[in-house]
């Protein structure tokens, strides 16, 4: 049989490690999009390198081998929903990584509402529970190509493809959530118009008696402030007296 064949390193590691902003950028990639180390990234990025060296060759092959090269590659990642159908080999070399991380079969679990969040997404892919037109798929990094994306769902023989398991995401239906948002706009407005809001409302006082009320305490500026004083406490003593009356 011979010597089996040592695989292939499928990705190449930065020059330069240790720089801050790619440390930062690799960071928020890894808890975005659930991936399990940095090695991730590394292949996809070399994966990428790849695609943009066979459309920069390409672009500079105008004969007929490189046409028919150009249109496969185009044709590949438009299978991949990569790019759109219209696309040119210019648009190859605008592609990100956020693009190819997109199309794993990682993200597309998650964002199916197959799985509460990326972590879990990749735990069910490892584990078996997915499959894609009835084939079990366990490779997270797997990209998915764009006929295969509605197909995606738990498999036949997995625990999780009924729908009564306790990790699958219910469906709230649309009654529920109406009900929900009158509960949410009856307790707003219970809060805005509180009872002590409603006595403020009813202490206003009329126009009427408000224009009395500054007249009066106009005269009483204009006056001494002796004036004022006796004023004051001759009418505190009729209230005393009225008062004593009653």
């Amino acid at each position: 049989m011979g010597d089996p064949k040592k695989p292939r390193k499928k990705y190449h590691r930065p020059v330069i490690l240790w720089q801050k902003d790619m440390l930062d950028e690799q960071r928020d990639l890894t808890k975005e999009y659930g991936l399990k180390n940095k090695k991730e990234i590394w292949r996809i990025e070399s994966l990428l390198k790849r695609f943009r060296e066979q459309a920069k060759k390409l672009i500079a092959n105008t004969s007929e081998q490189g046409k028919k090269e150009s249109s496969a590659l185009i044709a590949k990642l438009v299978k991949l929903n990569l790019i759109p159908p219209s696309s040119k080999l210019e648009d190859i070399l605008s592609l990100d990584l956020k693009n190819i991380l997109e199309r794993r079969l990682q993200t597309l679990v998650y964002k199916k509402n197959l799985a509460k969040s990326v972590k879990q997404a990749r735990q069910f892919v490892v584990h078996g529970h997915i499959s894609i037109n009835n084939n079990k798929i366990n490779i997270p990094s797997y990209l998915v190509p764009l006929e295969e994306e509605n197909q995606i769902d738990f498999s036949e023989n997995s625990t999780l493809h009924s729908k009564e398991h306790p990790e699958r995401i219910k469906e709230k239906s649309k009654k529920k959530v109406e009900e929900i948002k009158k509960e949410e706009f009856e307790e707003v407005i219970a809060k805005e118009i509180a009872p002590e809001k409603l006595e403020e409302k009813e202490k206003i006082i009329p126009k009427d008696e408000e224009e009395e009320i500054i007249k009066k305490e106009e005269e009483l500026a204009k006056e001494e402030p002796e004036e004022k004083i006796i004023k004051e406490e001759k009418e505190v003593i009729k209230e005393n007296d009225e008062t004593i009356k009653k």
